[in-house]
């Protein structure tokens, strides 16, 4: 029998050293040391936002062993990993690699693959200006050549797709990917992407598995620098042959309505409008997602004003507190409900967004408050 429902929670792993980093930032440098320096920039701002499991080292297999616990524990199935490959090889792979596929437990929780394939830009932290993250310098392109690509291909086949706790749907391996202007861009158009996108198909299935399951990550608003909104994101992933669409955060579909805070109730319902449009206007399954908070001044300096000037110095979500993120879970499980069983999946925005603050790892303010949110709605 299928289980009931799949709740899929973003894993955003920068909270170890990668050699890049070090050439960036310094020795033993991670993302830890923004969220160390985050500050209050306003009257009632929430920060620092401070880990109740204190700054861990998720590459350590004792480290990712109590996340994965921690998660299993509180009805969290799956870990989708924020994924880096450039052209000149992989970024920030330690946390899957020598954290999660060396925890002595990881077959409690399930994990895939969210390919970021978007540009990596020097936003830690980002100045304020006319237009910070349109200034900022880009450190690594997202766009890959055509032999970039077949050696990601090769590379989930044989390290992801082939552990045992890998999710598939219906035995397809479930592979997103967050940046369908850039994949385009990558192999010079619309059909060329087709082709290599038929080529992943084809080696998955010479692997020995039934097909590949291809989710995009669709939005109508950008974030980050480069992101362009196709003018038919329908028509677009239904001509690559993906086999479904969600969402990464809610922040991706309406804007903010009061700076420096809105408030989350506000958010909620601006998405699950979004959720009404995408499920009338797109012809692929829609994959819905459940933010828990937003709030991305972490990745600013802190020394000066955090004004209104585009991500990451943007509004913030307020009074998301376990029990908005509870209300928020109830509300779409029981839209969920209306779904054959294989369809109830739910994308969670996230385990470890510290610097943008959205996380569901325990903090010192609400403990495990957001992870019992999760149990009490999904919970078995």
């Amino acid at each position: 029998m299928p289980q009931d429902y799949t709740t899929a929670c973003y894993y955003f792993p920068n909270y170890h050293i990668d050699p890049r980093n070090v050439l960036t930032h310094g020795a033993n440098w991670t993302e830890w040391e923004l969220a160390k320096l985050a500050r209050p920039r306003f009257p009632g701002h929430r920060q620092p936002r401070v880990p109740l499991w204190g700054y861990e080292d998720e590459s350590d297999p004792a480290v990712m062993a109590r996340k994965i616990d921690g998660a299993a524990d509180h009805g969290i199935d799956v870990f989708l990993f924020d994924w880096y490959h450039y052209d000149d090889g992989p970024f920030l792979i330690r946390a899957l690699e020598e954290g999660f596929l060396r925890a002595p437990n990881n077959d409690r929780l399930r994990f895939a693959i969210h390919w970021a394939n978007h540009d990596w830009v020097d936003i830690h932290p980002a100045k304020l200006s006319p237009r910070p993250i349109e200034d900022a310098r880009v450190l690594y392109p997202g766009a890959v050549s055509r032999v970039t690509f077949d050696a990601i291909v090769e590379r989930v086949i044989e390290t992801y797709f082939k552990h045992p706790s890998y999710w598939s749907i219906a035995g397809c391996p479930y592979f997103s990917c967050y940046d369908l202007h850039r994949l385009v861009v990558s192999f010079g158009g619309v059909s060329e992407t087709r082709a290599a996108l038929d080529r992943f198909r084809a080696k998955v299935q010479a692997a020995g598995f039934p097909n590949l399951h291809l989710n995009a990550i669709v939005w109508n608003r950008t974030i980050l620098p480069g992101e362009k909104v196709p003018t038919d994101p329908n028509t677009l992933i239904n001509l690559l042959g993906f086999d479904s669409f969600t969402s990464y955060v809610w922040i991706h579909h309406d804007v903010m309505d009061t700076f420096p805070e809105t408030d989350y109730a506000v958010a909620r319902d601006k998405y699950f409008a979004y959720w009404d449009r995408a499920e009338a206007d797109f012809d692929l399954p829609y994959y819905p997602n459940i933010t828990m908070g937003w709030d991305p001044s972490p990745r600013t300096v802190q020394s000066g004003p955090y004004l209104d000037a585009g991500y990451p110095f943007t509004a913030t979500l307020a009074n998301n507190t376990p029990a908005q993120f509870r209300l928020a879970l109830k509300l779409a499980k029981a839209r969920l409900e209306r779904r054959p069983a294989a369809a109830r999946v739910l994308t969670l925005n996230a385990w470890n967004e510290w610097t943008e603050s959205s996380y569901l790892e325990p903090d010192t303010e609400h403990g495990m408050g957001y992870l019992e949110a999760i149990r009490d709605v999904f919970g078995t």
